[in-house]
């Protein structure tokens, strides 16, 4: 049958039950090495500004969603402080083994930028988070980070 021929029935469809190997290589973009390089680097989240629609993407983006503006070059640097709009408790790891200690993960609308990252947040029991909440990026030390959103350890709230 050839690729643009159509079943009629439905019993003529077959299919195979089993794992298919894929190797591929992820890459992260010209604006995703920026970002990961100044967390890396310099210890600081960017985000990229389109002037024609006054909006800050974090993470950057080359091109502005709205109205197609390149934005490469006009990288900026926003808080690393933000607030909590929404979050889950996970009681589970992804293997479906417990966690000894919940973990809490969120969505964090950074300060000066219409996005925001989803990270862990720490320092902090599930029963105390709020939608709303202030918290702050904790970094892992210069010498330890290795260029990956981990590179942020969590965010925390601010006291």
């Amino acid at each position: 049958m050839a690729l643009i021929e159509r079943y009629q029935k439905t019993t003529e469809i077959t299919y195979w039950e089993g794992e298919i190997p894929l190797n591929y290589i992820y890459t992260v973009g010209r604006a995703g090495e920026r970002f990961f390089r100044e967390i890396m680097e310099n210890g600081r989240i960017i985000g990229a500004r389109c002037d024609n629609c006054k909006k800050t993407y974090v993470p950057p983006r080359i091109y502005c969603e709205d109205c197609f503006a390149r934005l490469e070059s006009n990288y900026v640097e926003v808080s690393t402080q933000g607030t909590v709009h929404t979050y889950t408790v996970c009681y589970r790891a992804m293997d479906g083994s417990p966690h000894e200690k919940p973990s809490i993960i969120a969505m964090v609308r950074l300060d000066g930028a219409d996005g925001g990252l989803i990270h862990f947040l720490g320092e902090v029991e599930p029963e105390e988070v709020q939608i709303g909440m202030r918290v702050e990026a904790v970094f892992k030390e210069k010498g330890e980070r290795e260029g990956s959103i981990f590179d942020i350890k969590y965010f925390r709230p601010i006291k």
